[in-house]
């Protein structure tokens, strides 16, 4: 949690709630809950530029890259971030340790670049947990399978030239952000895309993205923002539509033998408790996939 002004447009509530969900139903569905470390400057320079996590860590940065942040400059905001991105290395680390899958209750930073910050990232998750795998020795291609509502203009930019980490981007055409880099593989949506159209596009591209990039794991980003009437998405996508989304992106990774990180990216829905059903549908596929994968009987 961070705390933020009073009326501030992020919805940091859905955090706590998809946390006390998630510790709720952990028992029954095999779950295991683990505080993630923050990820250390090591981690954070091979995606973004030391003068840019020194002003982070320091709190040295001007304004206009704090309010292109959209965040209030603190200590919490940073070490908040730390830990976002420490969870999605842990749960690429578990993912490729055996788990098959793990799931970050936070993340999908995917608009923070080498050298800034952008809608409400600080620090880019995917792009961090990737090369911390790569520098382990653990994978050596990755694919980041972004299904936000939003371009991911910041890993884009973070892994442009670097053919060992595939990005794959489906997003409304028409959102921020407005100058959107290119990814390895962008699919551009129309203003109200529904279910059958948006799923129909992802079961033509997700498999030419798993062709292309030849990978040894899958970073997920499973944005609640496509959601039908969310304020800062243009797709018209229902909650069942985005539990098939996440289906497919699990069933296509269990058919190629993929182990995958799974994080929650955006979510902006008026009603909080809308965002937060959507995140603990993606937890509970990501559990059922976990348990098929173990060979354990469904629950």
């Amino acid at each position: 949690m961070l705390p933020l002004p009073e009326g501030h447009a992020f919805p940091m509530a859905k955090y706590a709630r998809l946390h006390e969900r998630v510790a709720a139903m952990a028992p029954a569905l095999g779950i295991r809950l683990r505080e993630p470390p923050a990820a250390t400057d090591e981690d954070l320079l091979r995606a973004h530029e030391p003068g840019y996590v020194r002003a982070m860590a320091e709190g040295s940065a001007d304004a206009a890259m704090m309010r292109r942040i959209g965040f209030p400059w603190s200590a919490a905001m940073v070490e908040r971030s730390r830990r976002s991105s420490g969870g999605t290395i842990m749960a690429l680390r578990a993912a490729l340790e055996g788990e098959g899958v793990a799931v970050n209750l936070a993340g999908g930073t995917h608009h923070a670049g080498p050298a800034r910050g952008g809608g409400y990232c600080v620090f880019n998750d995917a792009a961090v947990a990737a090369r911390h795998v790569q520098a382990h020795g653990l994978a050596r291609r990755v694919l980041v399978v972004d299904l936000d509502v939003h371009q991911g203009n910041g890993t884009a930019e973070i892994c442009a030239g670097d053919e060992s980490v595939f990005t794959f981007s489906v997003h409304a055409a028409r959102n921020y952000p407005a100058v959107k880099p290119a990814s390895d593989l962008d699919v551009a949506l129309p203003d109200g895309t529904g279910d059958a159209a948006y799923l129909d596009a992802l079961a033509a591209y997700l498999p030419q993205a798993i062709e292309r990039a030849r990978a040894d794991a899958v970073v997920y980003l499973a944005g609640a923002d496509p959601f039908q009437g969310d304020r800062l998405g243009y797709l018209a996508l229902s909650k069942p539509g985005l539990a098939e989304r996440d289906r497919q992106v699990l069933e296509a990774c269990h058919r190629h033998g993929l182990p995958l990180a799974v994080c929650m990216a955006g979510g902006y829905a008026p009603d909080v408790e809308d965002i937060v059903d959507i995140h603990e549908a993606t937890v509970r596929q990501a559990a059922a996939h976990w348990r098929r994968a173990a060979g354990a009987p469904a629950l």
